[in-house]
């Protein structure tokens, strides 16, 4: 049975009769289609959540969004742009984010990895496989870690019929000279695709 019609058994099913009176369309999910990225450091003496990790958000320039998190995966319709030039305040931001709090004198690191996937047959692009960690770790650490949880992804489910190219690392590190500290780094989706079914 096709999607469309497997739709259509269920909406004139009587269990949706309600439905069947209603006009409008049917939609797929959203695919994201742009982002950018953007990184940034926070300490407060008061709290985290409404201090540091704020700062954070602020220094990375999208602390008036209500930040979304995604789990780690790039549509292979995703295009990297410039940061938007004003964002409008209170909107709704769906970022893959790795951040990292800390109290002072404690080294805080966020790092992202990210890579595409190509077809080894065709060469078309298929999709991205981000990785995110964070903790206590130096720069270094945290590469060697992001590194090694991309391979491990890669090389269960995508090396036979995938080449990973085109990888980046995004890291932000610092010792908080505050009572508490937030490093961030975040992909952060800007508008998306949506297919009519």
């Amino acid at each position: 049975m096709t999607e469309k019609n497997l739709l259509q058994s269920v909406i004139s099913s009587p269990e949706f009769n309600d439905l069947n009176q209603m006009k409008g369309i049917v939609v797929g999910n959203r695919i994201p289609s742009e982002y950018f990225t953007t990184c940034g450091i926070g300490e407060s003496d008061i709290t985290v959540h409404a201090g540091s990790y704020h700062l954070a958000l602020k220094k990375a320039g999208i602390e008036r969004a209500n930040i979304m998190l995604y789990s780690s995966i790039m549509p292979a319709i995703a295009k990297e742009r410039t940061k938007p030039y004003q964002m409008q305040h209170g909107e709704v931001m769906e970022v893959i984010m790795a951040a990292a709090h800390g109290n002072k004198g404690e080294r805080v690191t966020a790092g992202i990895i990210y890579g595409w996937l190509y077809n080894k047959q065709t060469g078309k692009k298929y999709g991205g496989l981000v990785c995110e960690h964070n903790g206590n770790y130096t720069v270094e650490e945290i590469e060697n870690l992001l590194r090694s949880s991309l391979d491990e992804l890669y090389y269960n489910g995508f090396s036979d019929e995938y080449n990973l190219k085109d990888i980046k690392i995004m890291t932000e590190s610092f010792v908080p000279q505050k009572k508490y500290g937030t490093a961030l780094v975040a992909i952060c989706f800007t508008n998306f695709f949506v297919p009519v079914l």
